[in-house]
Parts: structure tokens; sequence; C-alpha cells
């Protein structure tokens, strides 16, 4: 087996690699090398789970495990401990997609940006851009009028994160790459420390990842890369299908592997998907085959409109449901975007044929999970205001726009943050003697909740603890329809 140097595998879909790492993987520990100086990093937790069930099953009896982790899982775990070597404190919160909304939406206030055809929303993508593209504030402006406003507001949210010690996603990766390029010494100890590295998709890396890989490979390039071109779709999100078609450019003296057996599929399908992925012009030459038998062919029908297609389709399910007596449960109607569902769901009532949407709001975006993130948020980081703001009214405590308009203004105006204001609120001018008495009582809160977390207390009976101070069940309970629905 190849072990040390630059090694690609172009594994086909349904060519089995995710046993293939974890194989990789368990051989480095059996033949002497250390568990923690192995490191494979994926995309998903739940990849990473799954090889970290695989691996511990293969060398179990040994303590020590591989770091088996998603990119931004491991930029995370660096950043706690090294981030203070930039001028971030340890104690930094992470803004998911909904915290960096309202703190755009707060910084065209700040602005007075009042045109209504640019939403807070619109302006996430591009800011992603811009980070991982490495491009300058004022690369921005390209005569287009929210590109224009762009320059204006990205300086603005870049320090309004750093002020409040705050990171977005693209910040774990962007920020490691900084640490490493700022502080040799730093990543030399990484260096040191991961002799083994092994990225999964890797057809699906963009610019900033293959720059963290390629500098903690170091000129020891102990590096396995497994991916397949013919699998890269998210060029859309950045992306870069050259890295892998040019891997062997990169990293000379590379040994590829390709993995053209498929064990998921019978001929007529690899037939049909070679022939199409074979038009692409810039590609890997590989062609998956099988031992499984020819199959069914593959059926295409050209339907008339999306009402044609559907009412086919579900002709299909039932004639399916009837002739091999299958359950409803164990069919499924793939489509592009949510958009196309009513066709097929009017299809399926029509014909009586029980359905569920999978999909719907997903767990993180409910109302309150984000309120009680925003109250932990604001325990851990004191600066974090757009978490204190959201806590203030969830549930409401008194404390209403035009008195947070007083607190706000009074944390700018001095050095102290937001946080300290509603310690101080008693001394703020024009604000009420309830308003400045609720937002003491939230600073204590906080305070005091913070010294109990920090001694250590278990989790999940200090937030149980927190839930009944704060009355929030009794709160949440009365925005739903039905207790029931509340929880």
């Amino acid at each position: 087996m190849h072990t040390d140097g630059p090694l690609l595998i172009l594994a086909g879909a349904g060519s089995g690699k995710t046993r293939v790492i974890t194989m990789r993987t368990a051989y480095l520990i059996h033949t002497g090398v250390r568990a923690g100086s192995v490191l494979a990093v994926t995309f998903t937790n739940k990849a990473a789970r799954e090889m970290k069930q695989r691996v511990k099953s293969m060398v179990s009896g040994r303590n020590a495990t591989p770091v088996i982790s998603t990119f931004h899982s491991l930029c995370l775990r660096i950043l706690r401990r090294e981030i203070e070597h930039i001028g971030y404190r340890k104690d930094f919160t992470i803004y998911n997609t909904s915290d960096q909304v309202s703190l755009l939406r707060s910084i065209l206030s700040d602005i007075k940006f009042y045109d209504k055809s640019f939403k807070a929303e619109s302006f996430l993508e591009r800011i992603s851009r811009i980070k991982n593209d490495f491009a300058p504030p004022d690369a921005a402006v390209s005569g287009d009028p929210i590109e224009e406003a762009l320059a204006m507001i990205y300086p603005r949210y870049l320090e309004a994160l750093k002020s409040m010690n705050v990171l977005d996603f693209d910040d774990l990766l962007l920020l490691t790459l900084r640490l490493f390029r700022e502080h040799p010494d730093v990543l030399e100890r990484y260096r040191k420390r991961f002799r083994y590295l092994m990225v999964d998709e890797y057809q699906d890396t963009n610019r900033v990842q293959y720059d963290f890989i390629k500098l903690l490979a170091g000129q020891r390039r102990n590096l396995c890369v497994v991916g397949d071109d013919d699998q890269s779709i998210y060029g859309w999100r950045g992306a870069d299908i050259s890295n892998i078609l040019n891997f062997e450019k990169d990293f000379p003296g590379t040994v590829t592997v390709r993995l053209e057996q498929n064990y998921r599929s019978v001929g007529y399908i690899l037939k049909a998907a070679n022939g199409v992925i074979g038009n692409n012009s810039r590609r890997m030459e590989k062609s998956l085959w099988t031992d499984r038998g020819d199959g069914p062919k593959v059926n295409i029908f050209k339907a008339i409109d999306t009402e044609d297609e559907a009412d086919w389709i579900v002709s299909k399910i039932s004639m399916i449901m009837c002739e091999k007596n299958m359950p409803a449960e164990d069919i499924a109607v793939i489509y592009r975007a949510n958009i196309f569902s009513r066709p097929f769901e009017e299809a399926l009532r029509r014909q009586r044929i029980p359905y569920s949407v999978v999909g719907g709001t997903s767990y993180f975006e409910r109302k309150e999970i984000k309120d009680l993130t925003a109250w932990l948020k604001i325990i851990a980081n004191p600066t974090d205001d757009q978490s204190l703001l959201r806590a203030a009214s969830a549930p409401k405590r008194g404390i209403g726009p035009a008195a947070l308009v007083l607190l706000l203004d009074h944390a700018r105006a001095g050095s102290a943050g937001l946080l300290d204001a509603f310690g101080k609120a008693a001394g703020i001018e024009g604000l009420s003697q309830k308003a400045a008495t609720s937002a003491e009582n939230l600073f204590e809160l906080i305070s005091r909740y913070r010294d109990i977390f920090s001694k250590g207390s278990e989790m999940g009976k200090t937030l149980d603890a927190l839930i009944d101070e704060i009355d929030y069940r009794d709160y949440i309970i009365k925005l739903y329809k039905t207790p029931e629905t509340a929880f």
C-alpha cells in the first residue's frame, strides 16, 4: 500500500471510497503510525461520525484514535487553542446565517441604506464570495448598485464581527489559514502533529480549503485525497474542480489509483451514466463497470408539462404498489427544488396515495432554538451584541425598541460594550426607570449564569434552570396555537 507521498484516489460513484479511507487509516495505525498523527477530513458531520465508528471497530483495543473531522470542526478546534495569536479572545462565538442577517440589517440601518429592493440576505452570498476569493473590500465595486452598496457594508461587517469577538463560518477556515501564514511556529507544530493527511470528497474543495491542506501537508506531502471529478456539483458555492484535476501537477510524484468497479448499480444504469458524463471536456478518464448484470433498461418519459409528468409518475407509483405490494413509504419522488412539489402532491391526493414531504423548518431555525442559543451565546461571550438584543426580547422583559436605541447609542458613544450599558442603565439619560431596572436585572442574570457556567456546572441542568427563571416555557407556549406544538 502507498503510504508516503501524495496519493490521488479517483473513486467513481458507488465504488466504496469511504471504505478505502477507513481501511487506509486503520492500516497506517496497524503498521505503527501513531493514531493521533493521522488526520482525515471530510465535509459533513455524518460522514465524519461514520468514519470514526468504522475505524474504531477496526483498531479496537487501542487507546488512541485518529482525528476524523470536518474542515470547520477541525479549524474550530485549532482556533479555540490558538486564536489569541491573531488578536481574538478564545471565548469567541460563531454566527449562523440568521445572526449574520440580523447584523447586516443593523448595519444597513446605521448607514441609512433605505433601498428596499436590497435585502440583507442578498449580501450574504457576496460576502462569502469576497472572503473565499481573498478579494479586498474595494474589489466589490463594479458599477452594480448592490456591489457598490457592498463596498460600504463589507468593512463595517468585518469591523462589527471583530469588535464583538464573533466569527462567521467562513472565518473558521480563513482565520486558521491566516494563523498558519502569520505564525509559522504554530503551523510547524500542527505539521509535526498531523503526519498523514486524508481528504474525502476532494472535488468539492474550494480555494481556501486547498490552501489550508497544502500548507498543512508541507514538505512531507503525505497527502491522500479521494474524490471524483465527475461528481463535482458544488461550483455554485465555490468548489473548484481544478483542485482535483491539477492534483498531479500541484504535487509532483503523485501515485494515482482509479476505483472503477461500482457495487451499487446495474449495467444499464452505468452505461447511461458513462454515456452522459463522457461528454465532459474537463475530466479524468475513467469508466464505471459492475458485475451485477445489466438489469432493467433506463426509461425516459417526455411529458407535455409538469402536470402530465406528475400524473405519469403517480400512475407508475400506483402500479408498483398494486403489482409488487410495496408500501408507499418505500417509494420516493425526488425533485430539484421545493417549488416543484405542488403538481406531485396534487396528483397523489387525487389517487388517494398517502405521502409526506421531507423538509420544512430546520431544527436550528426554530424560534425557540435560536432564542435559547442567543442566551447561551451572550452568556459565553459578553461582547456578542446581536445575541444580547435577541435575548432581551425572548421573552420580552420591559425593554422596548426605544429603550434599546438609547442603550445602543450609549454603548457606541463610549468604549464599553452593550452589555455594560445594560449594567449601568440607571445612569442613561432619557431611559425610563422601568426599562433601566429591566436592563440592569438582565445584566445581573447574564453575569450570574456566566459565573455558574464557568464553574463547570452541568449544561443540561443549568440550561433548564435558566429556562425556568426566564419563564421561557410559558412564553413559547403562548406563541403557538396549541401547547402540544410548542416543543
